[in-house]
């Protein structure tokens, strides 16, 4: 319900902090730790990208710090798509940072911004892994 809220939020907080596991488990409907439906626990759901990028607009627009914690973040499929979004603070584990820094370093703004633009009109979670798996 925070993030779905956040324009209002915005108004009476200093920060941002996406917290990605819990968003995709609640937006799911899905427990990650239940093996029978762990399949359908999935970051790159088009209803989770829309969340995470409407904090992140969000947080532009009142000016305020927006942070992401989680899986997603250390996930080097993921990292352009989110830079793309806006996104400038990505908390992970150490053992993430070397790829992450290295996408990073050798890719531009300008190619995030189009991937999230390619991104944002796709509405299966399987086209987009593909699409960003893609060289």
């Amino acid at each position: 319900s925070a993030a779905i809220t956040a324009d209002f939020l915005a108004k009476e907080v200093d920060f941002f902090s996406i917290g990605t596991n819990d968003l995709c488990q609640y937006t799911l409907a899905v427990d990650r730790m239940n093996e029978k439906i762990t399949h359908l626990y999935d970051p790159f759901n088009p209803a989770v990208l829309r969340l995470i990028s409407f904090v992140i607009e969000q947080g532009e627009k009142h000016n305020i710090h927006v942070g992401m914690c989680g899986e997603m973040a250390g996930d080097p499929l993921a990292t352009l798509l989110l830079m793309g979004m806006g996104l400038k603070d990505f908390s992970m584990s150490p053992a993430s940072m070397p790829a992450v820094k290295e996408i990073n370093i050798n890719n531009s703004k300008e190619k995030a911004n189009g991937i999230w633009e390619r991104v944002k009109g796709m509405d299966d979670s399987g086209e987009i892994r593909a699409y960003l798996s893609e060289p």
